[in-house]
């Protein structure tokens, strides 16, 4: 196994993968044209195994308080996989499958595997966590940073969530939820139906985000990106919403984005 850059291609797509670097998406090129806003910190990295921000990097794992670092004060984000080195477990010409172990500081073994399967006309993204002995809360979800301009056109985004998760001050849910309110966003949005969101390049380009989980978070407060992040549950999720991860039972999600020409 190794975690050299990988280059997947189907018809006109290109997807290059960086398993060394977080396991992220470093590039997406429809057309020669790049939809995602590059650079190390960007791209579409994987979240896990949390998603977000956890408040002041706080969580109950069964009866113990375990604390991760402080990597967005005074909350931790977007949790430990983005930063490690993954190892690609396979490769063809159109599809991926990475892997990476949970190492300290998270607090039990486990794996988690990511899929890359490019088509001419969508990318599917699978992700999975599994517990290799006690069972633990998590999350997954994805954060890609598209180019707010392509071609000289600002992205229109559209979604009609059936509700919105109330900020708080320390930019997180407070439990409340509200009508959806006008942008620009650093918020989670409810999708009971599933995660269904457009992103329209006038003249260039329509992208389709699609899930079959309910949560996804839209943050288009930066001048230069737009993002769009399905998730298995909101920020703070593994004190709110935990979904347990056993041996037997580990926890899954998938996004695909599709696309067509304007």
């Amino acid at each position: 196994m190794s975690n050299e850059d990988i280059t997947l291609t189907a018809g006109d797509a290109e997807v290059t993968v960086r398993p060394g670097q977080g396991g992220r998406i470093g590039g997406l090129r429809i057309g020669g044209v790049e939809l995602l806003r590059q650079g190390e910190r960007y791209g579409c990295f994987p979240m896990a195994p949390w998603c977000g921000r956890i408040r002041d990097g706080r969580f109950l794992d069964g009866a113990t308080v375990r604390q991760m670092p402080l990597n967005a004060r005074p909350h931790a984000i977007h949790g430990t996989a983005r930063d490690g080195a993954w190892q690609t477990v396979r490769k063809t010409a159109d599809e991926a499958v990475l892997s990476y172990e949970l190492v300290d500081p998270w607090p039990h073994p486990g794996l988690v595997t990511q899929v890359v399967a490019l088509a001419e006309d969508s990318m599917t993204l699978t992700m999975s966590v599994e517990a290799h002995s006690s069972s633990f809360p998590a999350q997954v979800g994805w954060h890609p940073w598209f180019n707010r301009n392509l071609g000289g056109q600002d992205a229109r985004l559209d979604f009609t969530p059936a509700w919105q998760e109330e900020r708080g001050a320390d930019h997180l849910p407070t439990g409340n939820r509200i009508d959806p309110k006008p942008g620009p966003w650093d918020d989670c949005f409810g999708m009971p139906g599933g995660v269904d969101v457009t992103l329209t390049w006038p003249g260039q380009l329509e992208l389709k985000v699609a899930s079959r989980e309910e949560w996804v978070v839209v943050y288009d407060e930066q001048a230069e990106a737009v993002c769009v992040e399905p998730q298995t549950g909101p920020p703070n999720g593994l004190n709110t919403h935990p979904r347990l991860v056993t041996m037997l039972e580990p926890l899954e999600a998938t996004t695909t984005w599709s696309w067509r020409r304007l």
